[in-house]
């Protein structure tokens, strides 16, 4: 006689028991597979990393130097305002500045080193350009170039740059300016202030100099005097003149 079993509440119950766990047991596995996935994904990347680090490694001590000069060329170090700078309105007064080198005497230096075949005006100090050859040459080792400022600036240094030894294609520094003199200029009536003597020493490409009299009033203008160059005798070349102060006059320290 056909007769059909009808499982009891406890036999559902033990089989709710055992899905439970299965269903638990199956999400985990799923969950291991994704993070298996995103282990083997890091670990490519280490991989691509180790190679760059060794590659970096590999490098040659002249292709480090080599980007370590660019850094410095690309990246301004000099964290202060640059009142001379031409984009925010300093200008050259050409009145009060040496005239520049000859255009023939200089194509033929430039063209000998390959790099330069026309002489660049004063005003190209007032920008941040430091490729070789972007600079303003004058004749022998004496003169001077005065920088009208954006505004009237309580002066406190006066920063000079130039282009390293190991990108100049002439393989020298010698045209760098050697021994120089600051002014500050207040107009008008036209006044001229000592404000130091400094020497700039090629070998560090950005110096700052700190003014060695920093008078308590605001100048519109700076005149930069050069006595010597290390050691061409036909011209001096300016990369860049910054000009640092505020416009506001300098607190005093407390007492």
């Amino acid at each position: 006689m056909f007769s059909m079993h009808l499982p009891s509440k406890m036999e559902v119950w033990q089989d709710d028991s055992i899905n439970s766990p299965l269903q638990s047991l199956r999400m985990y596995q799923e969950k291991v597979r994704h993070h298996s996935g995103e282990i083997q994904d890091l670990r490519g990347s280490m991989n691509l990393l180790i190679a760059k680090l060794q590659e970096m490694e590999a490098m040659s001590d002249e292709q480090k130097m080599a980007q370590k000069i660019m850094k410095m060329i690309q990246g301004d170090y000099i964290e202060k305002a640059d009142f001379a700078l031409k984009s925010i309105g300093a200008s050259i007064d050409f009145e009060h500045t040496s005239a520049t080198y000859n255009h023939d005497k200089a194509r033929s230096y430039w063209n000998w080193i390959r790099l330069w075949n026309y002489a660049q005006p004063p005003d190209v100090i007032l920008e941040p350009n430091m490729t070789p050859g972007n600079c303003w040459a004058f004749a022998g080792d004496r003169g001077q170039v005065t920088i009208r400022l954006a505004q009237k600036v309580y002066l406190s240094n006066l920063t000079l740059q130039h282009i390293p030894k190991t990108i100049s294609l002439s393989g020298s520094q010698d045209t760098a300016p050697k021994d120089f003199v600051i002014y500050g200029i207040e107009t008008p009536p036209t006044e001229e202030v000592f404000l130091g003597a400094f020497q700039f020493q090629p070998e560090n490409i950005i110096q700052m100099f700190p003014l060695q009299n920093q008078p308590p009033r605001g100048f519109g203008a700076v005149k930069v005097k050069i006595s010597s160059n290390w050691g061409n005798p036909r011209f001096t070349c300016l990369y860049r003149v910054r000009v640092h102060g505020s416009v506001a006059p300098p607190k005093e320290p407390p007492a």
